[in-house]
């Protein structure tokens, strides 16, 4: 059965068969209109349905919500390459600033071993930051 591509999925629903829903039509379209309420109408006989009298902000076509999934795929594709763009920009400026601290860093223990030597103390603080020196 096509079903509306907009229908609220909490919006109330009810069958009639063609005749009923001829003679109440006028009664049909207001309660569609007033409060949202979807009606199915079968062929006489035949509990498969065939048409629906649903609000008119519920009855998109098949080719409208196409279109709108295919315009919010774009969008997604869009914001997830500017992300991932975003991301490897802020990996190349991480990069940058541990490269730079890490020169820093050796700067400053080549300049304690120049100033200390063998001190003792400078010996347990390489040992104590062996992991950080690693890098």
């Amino acid at each position: 059965m096509a079903v509306p591509a907009l229908t609220p999925r909490n919006a109330p629903r009810r069958s009639l068969p063609l005749r009923e829903a001829r003679t109440r039509l006028s009664q049909l379209v207001a309660m569609a209109e007033l409060t949202d309420t979807v009606t199915v109408i079968t062929r006489d006989g035949d509990p498969r349905p065939v048409a629906a009298i649903v609000p008119a902000d519920a009855a998109g076509t098949a080719a409208q919500a196409r279109a709108d999934a295919e315009r919010l795929a774009e969008v997604t594709a869009g914001w997830a390459r500017r992300l991932e763009a975003q991301r490897e920009q802020s990996a190349r400026r991480h990069a940058a600033e541990l490269r730079t601290l890490s020169a820093a860093l050796a700067e400053a223990w080549a300049e304690l071993d120049r100033r200390a030597g063998g001190d003792p103390a400078l010996t347990r603080l390489r040992a104590a930051h062996a992991h950080l020196l690693a890098r």
